[in-house]
């Protein structure tokens, strides 16, 4: 009995505990007005939670209540960096008036008549319910009506001037790791809520909103002094593309490759030494929206291979309303002041910045959007063209010269910023041509070739160093080209070749020995194998030809070799021992003869 007696003691005693925790956790239906408020904010990626099936809008209804299940849903999509500021615009008051002989009660909320927040969203005295010791009093829905209706009508526009209107207010801890931050002991009264700074991949802030600490329950029973919100962000990144050409004012012919992106660009491309290449880095800007989206910095560093030097004092940059260049919205040249172009020899790097000049044109830039909530050149195409040189130092064959351009942006968090990285491949080859003679014999210092680039019409023109040949441009007539001579060693090797049709002509052999009777066919040819970690690009691989017939290359596809051989003449039939003087001789005795008649002639004719 005694044991029953001690179970029913503890039944009670655990029923009157779960009688006082929920005597303690029920709502109050009045504010206590000493009771201290907080606000806790989740700051989540709607984006790519939405994209990813993770999130629906209508799913959830904000209570003002901290939610596990969405916190646990949305954990992954958190987003870090961004600031939220907060001021306190209105205390909350009771009204207590006589109205058609009724008093009349209800909450209200009473702003200062000089405060900046309600002219931003299109609040005016007029609106208020009433007016009483220099304040003016307002209704929760005339003040959430008007917030809405401003953001509808130009939300850019507002998020500037609200942005602008809380810089009195306190600055809230950036979000963490997991997407969380928290004002602690804040007084009663009703509150702006703005998003100032946000990381780089933010392209829309949440729409400022007014909370009040405290607010009613959802279930319209009591007030919670502890108010979590989970507002939203849109997110997005620039893009980043790299792309080469054959110059067109070069005298070659414009080799794009493959994979033509506008105008002859793309990813891989040929060209012989001394071609200038040309060279565009295309990127799509990012999305902004208010001033705290707005960038704070814009900048490409460029590397090149050793082989390729830049041209310099030639970038442009233009503006495009579409990602194709043709709607072009303006042209910077360097001397704009938009953007500063820094060289550095050593590390072969080109930087372009854009400067403050630069950033707020793109930031705020009037001629794209009007009435949208985008604004700058949101979205719009940045185009940026220059142009370098191959020269001597490139490397040929499959082992391309790779050419890398990385772009870093940050918005108005400058803590974060972020970096995409792009680039494209020049590829340049060779031949290596082995002069013999077939007996062995003969002098190759006095063998001489030229060599034509039949795809261009035009031929080689190159600089010796150390017996080799190095292309470094062309020309149009045969009395400029280049005469090549073999090395010491037999040799004929010209580097820095892009894939074309070349005609190898042997003007010159040594004494005694027969010249070719025809041109030699010589055709370098490139195909997609493989692809590039980096950019994804389909990487090119070489093969030729000597005149049709197929040659294995050396060097890693870098090398057409082919032998010339030269073989004797033939001679001519001899005359005996005696034929080289007697030829010389008779050749005497007639001239001798003939002048005999003459002479004889003469005086005849004189006697007569």
């Amino acid at each position: 009995m005694k044991k029953n007696h001690r179970i029913v003691s503890l039944l009670l005693a655990t029923l009157m505990a779960i009688g006082l925790m929920t005597t303690a956790f029920a709502a109050e239906p009045t504010i206590n007005t000493g009771k201290r408020a907080s606000l806790n904010i989740y700051k989540y990626d709607i984006t790519t939670a939405s994209a990813d099936g993770a999130w629906d809008a209508e799913s959830y209804v904000s209570t003002g209540l901290h939610d596990d299940a969405v916190i646990d849903k949305l954990a992954k999509y958190a987003v870090q960096g961004v600031e939220f500021t907060y001021l306190r615009v209105a205390g909350i008051a009771m009204n207590n008036e006589l109205v058609n002989g009724r008093r009349r009660v209800g909450v209200l909320y009473g702003f200062d008549g000089a405060d900046a927040v309600l002219p931003a969203i299109g609040v005016t005295a007029a609106d208020a319910y009433k007016s009483e010791n220099g304040k003016n009093y307002y209704t929760s829905d005339v003040l959430n009506g008007k917030l809405a209706a401003a953001l509808a009508a130009n939300a850019t526009t507002v998020k500037n001037a609200l942005e602008a209107a809380v810089k009195n207010g306190t600055a809230m801890t950036e979000t963490d790791a997991a997407g969380h931050t928290s004002a602690e002991n804040l007084g009663q009264g009703l509150y702006l809520v703005v998003e100032t700074r946000v990381p780089e991949n933010v392209t829309s802030t949440c729409n400022p909103f007014f909370v009040s600490l405290p607010m009613t329950t959802v279930d319209g029973t009591g007030w919670n002094y502890d108010v979590t919100v989970y507002p939203k962000n849109q997110t997005g990144n620039p893009t980043l593309e790299k792309t080469v050409r054959e110059s067109k004012n070069s005298t070659g012919k414009n080799s794009g490759s493959l994979t033509d992106i506008g105008d002859g660009y793309a990813h891989t491309a040929t060209a012989s030494v001394g071609d200038v290449v040309d060279y565009q880095i295309i990127s799509t800007l990012p999305t902004i929206t208010s001033k705290a989206t707005s960038l704070s910095e814009y900048t490409y560093v460029d590397t090149m291979s050793k082989g390729i030097r830049y041209n310099k004092q030639d970038v442009v940059i233009e503006f495009f309303k579409d990602a194709g260049c043709t709607d072009k919205i303006t042209t910077w040249a360097e001397d704009s002041g938009k953007f500063t172009v820094t060289y550095d020899d050593t590390a072969n790097t080109m930087t372009i910045r854009m400067t403050e000049a630069g950033l707020t044109e793109i930031n705020e830039a009037a001629t794209v959007y009007t009435d949208s909530v985008k604004r700058g050149y949101s979205d719009c195409t940045m185009r940026i063209t220059y142009a370098a040189t191959l020269t001597a130092d490139a490397q040929m064959g499959d082992k391309d010269n790779p050419n890398d351009v990385v772009l870093t942006w940050k918005r108005t968090n400058a803590t974060y910023f972020d970096t995409l990285e792009d680039c494209c491949h020049v590829y340049t080859y060779g031949i290596d041509v082995l002069k013999q003679f077939s007996d062995n014999g003969g002098k190759v210092q006095n063998v001489k070739f030229l060599l034509h680039n039949d795809t261009d019409d035009v031929y080689v023109i190159a600089e010796q160093k150390n017996g080799v040949y190095y292309a470094k441009g062309f020309a149009a007539k045969k009395s400029d080209a280049t005469t090549f001579v073999p090395n010491a060693q037999g040799h004929v090797m010209v580097n820095g070749l892009e894939d074309d049709t070349y005609s190898l002509t042997e003007i010159a052999t040594d004494k005694g020995y027969v010249l070719l009777r025809d041109a030699v066919k010589i055709v370098i040819k490139t195909a997609e194998n493989g692809q590039c970690e980096k950019c994804g690009a389909k990487l090119l691989t070489a093969s030729a030809t000597v005149n049709g017939k197929d040659v294995t290359m050396t060097d890693g596809n870098a090398i057409v070799p082919l032998t010339v051989v030269n073989n004797p003449g033939f001679n001519l039939p001899k005359t005996g021992g005696y034929g080289t003087w007697m030829f010389t001789i008779g050749g005497v005795a007639l001239l001798g003869a003939a002048a005999f008649i003459v002479i004889r002639s003469r005086k005849h004719k004189n006697e007569q």
